[in-house]
């Protein structure tokens, strides 16, 4: 039986009452960066500002976790906060300019909280939205001068266990660049990490042409327009929108390929799914147009902040409900051409003025297997579970593709996906309903 949305609403709810005792403090760089340092936004920052990546990483009990006092959590954050030293300013909006990043060391925001369930009771729930109380929901504004662009909010469960939520925006930096800073920390916690590998981070932003001599993209760009409601950097909600999440075993996707055993990557098979899902539920909202969202892994183990996605946009002369699965992937699988181009014309074009969301602007699927989801280490104990989103995404919905945690059977290794799907409500169930009923999928 599929559950009710006004159920799942309930869990929520009640999660977030079990969250308790808050407490906030700030942690600025150990050095003073100093007045006159800035960074400055590239185009693809501008593009991101209305997105938020959301994580929580989930330790069970031990003696090392448990025996971690907040002070010995922050202590290692004053030198970390040397090198990413950015993530501590504040967002600078001037008259007649593009924002920018003043390096004022204001610092970013340290939650403590405890919950009234374990951590076992608490990973039991299947809602899909568990992790909600356990990061902070914040988004840049009303009074841009102050707001943090990262929070932690460490969590400490009864009998043990703790949750560390960790919130960034998007503009800092894609998902690469911000697990890269996170688990930068989690060295720094360990001892002193060799720093030789890391490069400077460059904050020069790219020359740009005056305007009158910037062209107007000669194709349709992977991004929309929007108006803010408020002063707050948030996009617009024009629907409720809900979040569902999955597992796909390495398993289930061999049996979806059949005999022909193609070797699409999980993403691309996970991704031909959930559109055709999608189109078999017979809304008038059926999409013939998504864009496809790759993060570069090419910056494993640096410093540099950056948003180096490249994002493409598909699309397909009919529904993608008569197109066969394996052809959809291949489709997708092939199509890698970067409009990252096409988005810098747009921005230069208004001088960085307009507001756009990428994600969600079209049906957006998004690759992050190849982001390290569980480096992050307190003192050689990783994470047994990871949840991870994104918030601000547009109305046409978004699916994440995370790389899953390895488990074992009789059998031996499974490898698992775990799949988180923001869309409209009205399409969640529905969108469960078909995968229960024709793939197996829960």
């Amino acid at each position: 039986m599929v559950p009710s949305l006004s159920d799942e609403a309930m869990g929520v709810e009640l999660e977030k009452s079990a969250v308790y005792g808050h407490k906030f403090s700030t942690v600025v760089p150990a050095e003073a960066t100093g007045d006159a340092v800035t960074r400055e936004l590239t185009n693809m920052d501008l593009i991101m500002k209305l997105h938020y990546l959301r994580a929580v990483y989930y330790f069970k009990q031990s003696e090392v976790v448990d025996g971690l006092a907040i002070t010995d959590l922050k202590e290692p954050m004053f030198p970390w906060l040397n090198v990413y030293y950015p993530v501590t300013g504040r967002i600078r909006t001037e008259a007649g300019s593009r924002p920018l990043i003043k390096c004022n060391d204001c610092g970013l925001r340290i939650i403590e909280a405890k919950c009234s369930r374990t951590l076992e009771e608490w990973l039991s729930v299947e809602d899909s939205s568990r992790w909600r109380p356990l990061v902070p929901e914040k988004v840049l504004g009303p009074e841009l001068h102050f707001s943090p662009l990262v929070y932690i909010q460490f969590t400490r469960f009864k009998c043990g266990g703790m949750a560390i939520g960790y919130s960034w925006a998007h503009l800092l930096g894609d998902a690469v660049s911000a697990t890269n800073c996170i688990n930068l920390w989690g060295k720094f916690l360990k001892g002193n990490p060799s720093l030789e590998t890391l490069r400077l981070s460059n904050h020069q932003k790219k020359a740009e042409s005056p305007a009158k001599h910037v062209k107007a993209p000669q194709k349709p760009v992977p991004v929309k327009q929007v108006k803010l409601a408020g002063e707050c950097w948030q996009a617009p909600d024009t629907c409720k929108m809900a979040t569902c999440s999955f597992k796909i075993a390495e398993t289930d996707l061999k049996k979806m390929q059949g005999e022909k055993q193609n070797h699409v990557p999980p993403f691309a098979m996970i991704s031909a799914l959930i559109w055709k899902c999608l189109a078999k539920n017979g809304n008038d909202r059926e999409s013939k147009s998504a864009t496809i969202c790759r993060n570069s892994t090419s910056l494993k183990s640096s410093d540099m902040l950056t948003n180096n996605l490249k994002a493409s946009t598909i699309t397909l002369d009919s529904s993608a409900a008569n197109i066969d699965l394996l052809e959809l992937a291949t489709l997708i699988l092939k199509h890698e051409l970067d409009e990252l181009e096409s988005i810098d014309e747009l921005i230069d074009r208004n001088s960085g003025k307009p507001d756009f969301v990428l994600y969600g602007a079209n049906l957006t699927f998004i690759d992050m297997e190849g982001i390290d989801l569980y480096g992050l280490e307190l003192k050689g104990q990783t994470p047994v579970q990871v949840d991870y989103n994104i918030d601000g995404i547009g109305d046409e919905g978004a699916v994440l593709v995370l790389q899953g945690r390895g488990r074992t059977d009789l059998t031996g290794s499974i490898q698992e996906r775990t799949v988180m799907v923001t869309l409209p409500e009205d399409q969640i169930n529905q969108l469960r309903g078909v995968l229960s009923s024709e793939f197996g999928i829960a």
